[in-house]
């Protein structure tokens, strides 16, 4: 194999952006052609193919999004080509090199080279796609010369349908551009030229790590995974002491994710891992536990102690006790961040039993090291003083670290495989930290172009800087009545590194001045005049700040909660804030990084609403910058925080690591057991795997006073986990149910790859014993249909009901534009709208929803008809097409559902749907004639012609004439604020206002009839909204 050096010169900028791929028609992709090109040549030459590609399809993101197969000279020479994982990454270039002998056939002196690719039909998307070709001929007795020049006349027209040859050309393995000679044709009929190259790109290329290890501790046999190879610890190269005690076994319960949670290493004597390292300075050490019981070690017994060096990791740990902050106990990673100094170049870590506890033992499953820019986190020759009138707390580089937390702010969770730095990190989803019952708006721009500088060249992926979360467009509300707040709980008696991560990328503020705002943590000032284009030098530059805080013993407190709050700043052109990711370290505290008890994440509060402590950070509390704003020219600033926390219990759910290629030699010093783990009985590992038991106890034998819910997959009943404390909603699939194994599935892959505010979460499944079962987040409201109905539930307030149908419409554009991939939920209805117990609507049951049409395609998706009648887009009934606009459709419906409290279908009455009388109302202008008669009088005039307008786009006739989801959200945060500030004018002193619009907006003020609104007396309302419109590659994807 050989292996070519990285080129920004292999093809234009052109090649890489242009692209062709067969067309948005799966069914005939899949089953009526291949994408071909055909190419004549003379016989009896090799030749050298080179092939280029570039995946920069926003939609299509991940590893296994797009997959297809290539064919030349009519022979497979790659059954699964994927493009990202080539490259390793979205939007990088790269070629693969081919070669091919065409051998004589007959008298033939020309023939036809073909390339061809086809889709793999197993997946999402049935689509290939090319950006480019070159065809070489290779010198053969230094003859370059074809037997007759005019041979190319006998080439086929485009009329001529290509033919399949008879005889298959002889395609070589070996073949590279720094040898002038080909290995003899002998050796193999077909075989890739392994020549990959990256082809640098305007964003940076990912990191190469020059110590990528990963180890599958207790494994005997490596593992490749997530696009790395897990190594095994027991091989000929792994020097293990009292080996023969070394056994395998299954533990008592199977980890939903094999690698590397299915093997452990277990002892109840001290043992040690060496690992030989390439270069000493910074390096990431991640360690992996799956708590388990295994054969002679009860999971109670663990409890032991982590160190490398003169640091300690961790002290009297146990997985048992311990609640992680990024996932449950069923496997977790903790990830540590020091310097190596060994001249020898090694890593040692050890785990040592704790002496005092009966039996103790030590385990642990997985381990990786790899190395990471010198200047990531660590400052060359540590921190400069600063003279702002605090402390500075330098970061030396004989300072650990332990990464507390790693979030992407309004963007969703960014997986290993998927962190285009190439370091492998995760960034959780931001939502559970978020303290305020406003969650902001989500803003994104996947098509801007990100200029990196020196050092924030692999701060963060590029996707973390390309979304991010604002306050919304009430410019009132922002000003006056909340910050946009996250609080996260960490250890007393340590100093703690806040990075914080911005990008300006909205197209309308992109001069210095347009957004700043105020950076509040730990309820103090870290920054007066926040402003993101003037600390970057430039709009869509990513910039970072790092600041320190010590966070004192407050009493006998173990944890504390550690604030970040926004706030903008009334006096400039938009007031708003915004933020794009925030990290938290663990600095060591006289070589120590253990926190004082193991298991006190355990008593962080629940989903209960946080409230402010009394007292303020200790004032002997040291608050400094630590080090510079990631641009250049910048003096610091100085600040910091503590302060209260809420965070929801993150009951099943699992912060698991990826894995890294590996070169070690662990040493043990002592006897340890090599234990061994199930796998999952499904074919995907991505959510909790519950047994049929939990299921049953939790439900108690599904009782029938714990259904909450019925619909077309079955039952629905409430279940109760951790002695009643922890409650969640348990879907049982009735075995009658036309929904079945593919719904499930479905379901299950869906859920586990969205997570969002407004969307319910999917907490695991069971399938067990024909029973197929999944488990969410528990909606203790119900239905948005339960509250709609006046025999069930008090009716909602009109203003209730319009930030019901905001959350709504935010996930379903979360759905379609915020995903990476298009989905199309395919059954909005209002039984699929649940409501928490703060009334945030979540939409819910994805197992009719299809991966749409990538952004750039604007297309749509050939499928057979699902959905339910009354909110059927009849578009998608005449052709059996699906777009997202079908959503945008059923979601019209639902607002008139909302508006008029009346059912979607109603075969009584002329006409028999909703959506129909709501047309002919609209049209007629006799729209109050069907409203809910509980909202009479209730609504501004103005809110209700923003709302009805909304709605009845919607419903239009024709896909491409309907808003999309963006739009839909901006025309009920529209409304919402049309019905507020009116009512904010009704109850005070009618004082008129100006509107931001082409023409003031009417309405009324009390009458004598006690109605709020009704037509009467002008009302002018203040309506200055912000138009801060997402950015996408496209709004309407037809």
């Amino acid at each position: 194999m050989w292996v070519g050096q990285t080129s920004n010169r292999a093809a234009t900028v052109a090649c890489f952006v242009g692209c062709s791929n067969m067309g948005s028609n799966d069914t005939v992709n899949a089953e009526e052609y291949n994408m071909t090109w055909e190419f004549p040549v003379h016989s009896t030459f090799t030749y050298l193919v080179r092939l280029h590609f570039c995946q920069s399809l926003p939609m299509i993101f991940r590893k296994g999004d797009l997959v297809f197969e290539i064919y030349i000279t009519n022979q497979t020479a790659e059954r699964y080509t994927d493009i990202i994982d080539w490259a390793g990454g979205y939007g990088v270039s790269i070629y693969k090199d081919y070669a091919v002998m065409m051998d004589a056939r007959g008298n033939k002196e020309v023939q036809n080279l073909s390339i061809a690719l086809h889709p793999i039909l197993s997946k999402n998307a049935f689509d290939a796609m090319l950006n480019g070709v070159e065809i070489f001929k290779l010198s053969r007795s230094d003859n370059l010369s074809g037997t007759n020049p005019g041979a190319y006349q006998d080439c086929p027209t485009s009329t001529t349908p290509p033919c399949a040859t008879s005889s298959k050309p002889k395609l070589y393995k070996y073949l590279s551009p720094l040898n002038s000679s080909i290995s003899t044709p002998f050796y193999l009929t077909f075989f890739l030229l392994h020549l990959t190259i990256l082809v640098t790109g305007d964003s940076p290329q990912p990191y190469l790590p020059l110590d990528n290890i990963a180890l599958d501790c207790g494994s005997s046999s490596e593992s490749f995974v997530n696009n790395r190879n897990w190594t095994a610890d027991i091989s000929s190269k792994v020097a293990l002491l009292d080996q023969d005690s070394s056994i395998q076994s299954n533990a008592s319960q199977a980890s939903t994710n094999p690698v590397p949670y299915d093997t452990a290493r277990v002892s109840r004597s001290k043992f040690t891992y060496t690992f030989p390292v390439t270069t000493t300075g910074p390096k990431f050490v991640r360690l992996h536990f799956y708590p388990a019981s295994y054969p002679e070690f009860n999971r109670s017994k663990a409890s032991f102690s982590v160190t490398t060096g003169r640091y300690t990791f961790l002290s009297n740990f146990s997985g048992v006790h311990y609640t992680e902050p990024h996932g449950d106990a069923r496997g977790y990673a903790r990830e540590f961040i020091l310097n190596v100094e060994d001249e020898r170049k090694n890593l040692s870590i050890t785990f040592t039993p704790s002496p005092h506890v009966a039996d103790a033992y030590a385990f642990i499953n997985g381990i990786e090291i790899v190395s990471m820019p010198t200047n990531l986190y660590y400052t060359e020759g540590g921190m400069n003083d600063f003279d702002k009138g605090f402390d500075s707390v330098p970061l030396q580089n004989e300072t650990a670290l332990e990464m507390m937390y790693r979030v992407t702010v309004g963007g969703g969770e960014i997986t290993p495989p998927t962190d285009t730095t190439g370091m492998f990190r995760r960034w959780l989803d931001d939502t559970n930290y978020l303290t305020d019952a406003r969650p902001g708006a989500y803003q994104y721009n996947y098509t801007i172009q990100l200029q990196y500088n020196n050092d924030t060249r692999y701060a963060a992926p590029d996707v973390l800087y390309q979304t991010a979360r604002t306050m919304g467009p009430n410019a009132t509300v922002n000003a006056e009545e909340y910050n946009m707040t996250w609080e996260f709980p960490v250890h007393s008696t340590f100093t703690y590194l806040v990075r914080l991560h911005f990008c300006q990328f909205i197209p309308i503020l992109s001069q210095k001045g347009d957004l700043a705002f105020k950076i509040y943590i730990a309820n103090q000032t870290a920054e007066h005049y926040a402003d993101i284009i003037d600390w970057a030098g430039g709009y869509g530059v990513p910039v970072y700040k790092d600041y320190s805080v010590m966070m004192d013993a407050r009493g006998n407190e173990d944890i504390q909660n550690l604030s970040i709050a926004l706030h903008p700043i009334p006096t400039i052109k938009t007031v708003d804030a915004m933020l794009n990711g925030v990290e938290i370290f663990k600095l060591s505290n006289s070589d120590n990084l253990s926190g004082p008890n193991p298991g006190a994440y355990e008593d962080s509060p629940t989903s209960t609403p946080p409230s402010a402590t009394s007292s303020k950070p200790n004032s002997r509390r040291r608050t400094a910058i630590i080090f510079g704003a990631a641009v250049s020219g910048l003096v610091v600033v100085s600040v910091l925080f503590f302060l209260i926390f809420r965070r929801r219990v993150l009951k099943f759910k699992e912060w698991v690591s990826g894995g890294g290629t590996s070169k070690l030699s662990p040493a043990f010093s002592s006897s340890t057991k090599s234990m061994k783990t199930q796998r999952s009985s499904l074919p995907f590992d991505l959510c909790h795997n519950f047994s049929l038991a939990e299921i049953i106890a939790a439900t108690k034998n599904f009782d029938d006073s714990f259904i909450i819910g019925v619909g077309g997959f079955g039952n629905v009943y409430k279940g109760l986990f951790d002695g009643g404390v922890t409650r969640v909603a348990i879907k049982r699939l009735n075995p009658s149910s036309q929904q079945g194994a593919t719904e499930f599935k479905t379901e299950i892959e869906m859920l586990s790859k969205l997570r969002f505010r407004h969307l319910v979460s999917l907490i695991g499944y069971c399938n067990e014993n024909n029973e197929m079962i999944l488990v969410y987040d528990y909606m203790a409201r119900g239905t948005l249909r339960d509250h709609l109905k006046r025999s069930v539930n008090p009716p909602l307030s009109w203003t209730q009901r319009l930030e019901i149908c905001i959350g709504a419409a935010r996930g379903l554009q979360y759905l379609h534009t915020g995903a990476r991939h298009t989905v199309i939920h395919r059954d909005v209805k209002t039984t699929n709208i649940l409501l928490d117990e703060k009334w945030v609507a979540k939409v819910s049951d994805f197992g009719l929803s299809k991966t749409g049409p990538t952004i750039s395609s604007k297309g749509h998706v050939s499928t057979v008809v699902r959905g339910s009648f009354g909110y059927l887009d009849p578009e998608y009934c005449r052709r059996m097409q699906l777009t997202e606009k079908s959503d945008v459709y059923s979601f019209g419906v639902v607002l008139f559902e909302v508006l008029c409290a009346r059912p979607p279908l109603n075969r009584s009455a002329e006409p028999g749907t909703l959506a129909e009388l709501a047309r002919q109302s609209h049209s007629n202008g006799t729209i109050n004639e069907i409203i809910d008669p509980y909202l009479d009088g209730k609504i501004s005039p103005d809110c209700l012609k923003k709302f009805v307008e909304v709605a009845v786009r919607c419903l239009h006739e024709d896909g491409i004439e309907r808003p999309s989801m963006t739009d839909v959200v901006w025309g009920l945060e529209f409304a919402l604020q049309l019905q507020e500030s009116a009512e904010e004018d009704v109850k005070g002193s009618q004082t008129k206002k100006e509107v931001n619009m082409e023409s003031p907006l009417k309405g009324s003020s009390i009458d004598s009839s006690g109605d709020l609104y009704s037509v009467g007396s002008e009302l002018v309302v203040n309506s200055r909204i912000l138009e801060m419109a997402t950015t996408s590659s496209s709004d309407e994807q037809k």
